[in-house]
């Protein structure tokens, strides 16, 4: 293999300095600090949220300022140059407004405030400015399918069914002696909402029901009333955009339309009383002219930017992923695609059944790797076969944590499945998501713990749900829901970030914190990693570089996998425009391997290891060892001096096809 000296000027991969795996690199300092800020484009005239690494914010368990154990702005503000120097360009933000906090913040009563533990507005109109002084973005979370029930449009809404706001919720009557099945049904419909329960609760003061597809605290918007989209545009969006934000990430961004008909699932298509509902309210026919309508007064609003929308998509197929993400529509500018975080879960259409997904024994996964390749092409398909656009993300405030998820939950391999998730992150196309404490591997709750622990009310009203269906076929029912919760459950990513190993992880201060530390954070904290040239944070600091590096390839390129059918080994390619080509190879499993057939064949004779996570690669792939190279002579040029695959890389390629 051949060495490149560009390689110096931005990564401190091991395959390149194996004695010193990790060492700092003055010139790769030097190289990010004097990247120019282009506010709107790129070079080539591509969007700026085409090319950012991001970072979620989920400011409760971030960094506390003031020492009362809650995260805080004047704490985000504080990291600020952190996130700088590990390579984040913008930040995404989760809810920091008025809120009562049943949901932990995604029940707003109020888009134009701030919450008092997290501070002001005045303390957030500092951290946009603080982020756009370091030549960074801010994303603000936008929950607009719902507000909390004790926002006062809802107050008012409830009252009658007279006032000015009677309709900008989803009010439905009572259906007395309604009968499905062995139950007895008087909501307007059998619909099962997201955590469980039915999806209506009764208001008295109406006497009618009201929707909810997530908490009964959080009451559905009306939005086929105009009024209420209007109100909710200046509210939740223009008052932002007025205060300099980039962009937004739409929570549930394909709920807003349901059937007013209300239908019920008939015949029942699970046990129980509630049943999942989806098909009558996710990707309804009036999403699109809704999401266009904003979209033109974003445009109108902030015609000298362009204003981000990553919107959160489950539970949508491919073809209509293009709809909300063409540029020519007008909508979304990228989505969060669901399929790789959901794999495993039966095709349950619903987020009630997700604690589930990871229902396996002793340490093998609930899904397969082949499974997992066909998510992650479905997303870089829609990039490469089209001019829409997606993200890549393995975390983030609703799912666990990375490693045990998608890796293994073997301490003994955790710094190299760390290492290996944060390879195949940084190699895929799209904008890339990281989220707090992943860029250390942080890991999920203890499952020691025990339930009392949990603060997220999904969790709680799963166990009880749980027990209650299962009760008779399994005497264990109890202890099984508790150890789906510690598997997949919402709060194994709410731990407080682990910043050293003082007290309370550095996070806060003597008080205890909102949400008990993870026990682990003596040895796993940011402060220990950066001084650890071996470290997980050291790697994603690099790997953020190489990104950045080769942007052509690994941000823009097109993305083919081979081998799909092997369950140990992912390999893909991806090739730039100019025909520069990165072949990736990375070991989900246990077991030393060595490299198979098809992986030799796409090496051929000439490449470079521009990346690995083990210090020196052999002839055999180590348990969970990732790699990269670059296929040096995809670069020859014709004869018009254009860049080209030569013909003998190509026949290489198309041996085995590729899966697209």
């Amino acid at each position: 293999m051949e060495t490149d000296p560009i390689d110096a000027a931005f990564s401190r991969s091991p395959s390149l300095h194996p004695s010193s795996a990790g060492a700092s690199s003055p010139s790769s300092e030097t190289a990010l600090s004097s990247a120019v800020f282009n506010p709107q484009q790129d070079a080539k005239g591509r969007p700026w949220w085409k090319g950012v690494m991001c970072y979620q914010v989920w400011p409760m368990s971030f960094k506390d300022s003031n020492g009362d154990g809650i995260g805080d702005i004047k704490g985000i503000i504080s990291k600020l140059d952190y996130l700088k120097d590990l390579g984040i360009d913008c930040i995404w933000v989760s809810p920091t407004y008025k809120s009562p906090m049943k949901d932990w913040g995604y029940d707003i009563s109020d888009y134009e405030d701030i919450l008092d533990q997290f501070g002001t507005l005045q303390d957030m109109e500092k951290l946009i400015e603080e982020v756009h002084v370091r030549g960074m973005r801010i994303l603000m979370d936008l929950v607009i399918t719902h507000t909390s029930d004790k926002h006062q449009w809802f107050l008012e809404s409830r009252k009658s069914k007279d006032n000015p706001k009677a309709d900008w919720y989803m009010w439905g009557d009572k259906r007395p002696d309604h009968v499905i099945g062995e139950h007895k049904i008087e909501e307007p419909s059998n619909w099962r909402a997201a955590f469980g329960g039915s999806a209506w609760t009764w208001a008295p003061e109406r006497e009618q029901y009201f929707i909810h597809l997530f908490l009964e605290s959080q009451p559905d918007l009306n939005w086929d009333n105009a009024d209420m989209r209007a109100a909710v545009y200046d509210s939740a969006i223009k008052f932002w955009l007025d205060r300099g934000v980039d962009g937004f990430r739409l929570d549930t961004a394909n709920r807003f339309c349901k059937d007013l008909s209300y239908p019920d699932i008939d015949p029942p298509a699970v046990p129980g009383k509630w049943q999942p509902g989806s098909k009558h309210y996710i990707n309804g026919p009036k999403m699109h002219p809704w999401l266009k309508e904003i979209r033109e007064k974003i445009d109108r609003d902030a015609p000298d930017k362009d204003i981000m929308i990553v919107g959160e998509l489950p539970l949508t197929p491919y073809e209509e992923l293009l709809r909300y993400v063409k540029p020519q529509e007008k909508e979304l500018s990228m989505v969060f695609d669901f399929d790789m975080v959901k794999l495993g879960n039966n095709d349950n259409p619903d987020e009630y059944a997700k604690h589930e997904v990871c229902n396996y024994m002793d340490n093998d996964p609930s899904y397969t790797l082949p499974g997992l390749k066909t998510a992650i092409a479905k997303v870089q398909n829609l990039i490469t076969d089209t001019n829409a656009w997606g993200t890549v993300f393995m975390e983030n405030h609703d799912q666990p944590r990375s490693i045990a998820r998608y890796a293994t939950p073997e301490s003994r391999h955790w710094r190299e499945a760390g290492k290996l998730l944060c390879l195949l992150q940084t190699t895929l196309s799209g904008t890339e998501f990281l989220y707090q404490g992943q860029e250390i591997g942080m890991l999920n709750m203890p499952i020691s713990w025990g339930s009392s622990e949990f603060k997220d009310p999904d969790a709680h009203i799963y166990i009880g749900d749980y027990v209650e269906l299962n009760r008779e076929r399994d005497p264990f029912a109890h202890d099984n829901a508790i150890r789906g919760v510690f598997k997949v459950g919402r709060d194994n990513s709410r731990t407080p970030v682990q910043w050293s190993s003082e007290a309370n992880a550095g996070f806060t201060g003597s008080n205890p914190p909102w949400m008990k530390v993870n026990d682990n954070y003596d040895w796993l904290n940011v402060e220990a990693q950066k001084q650890d040239p071996n470290s997980i944070w050291l790697f994603w600091k690099d790997r953020i570089a190489m990104r950045k590096h080769y942007r052509e390839l690994f941000m823009f390129g097109t993305f083919a996998t081979y081998d799909y059918e092997n369950t140990h080994t992912f390999t893909y390619t991806k090739m730039a425009e100019d025909g520069q080509t990165a072949l990736v190879i990375l070991n989900f499993s246990n077991d030393e391997l060595p490299l198979n057939t098809v992986q030799r064949h796409l090496l051929g004779h000439t490449y470079r290891l521009i990346a690995s996570n083990v210090a020196e690669p052999g002839d055999k792939l180590r348990p969970w060892e990732g790699r990269v190279y670059i296929v040096r002579d995809a670069l020859e040029q014709d004869e018009a001096g254009t860049p080209r695959m030569v013909k003998d890389v190509q026949d290489r390629l198309a041996v085995y096809g590729g899966f697209f």
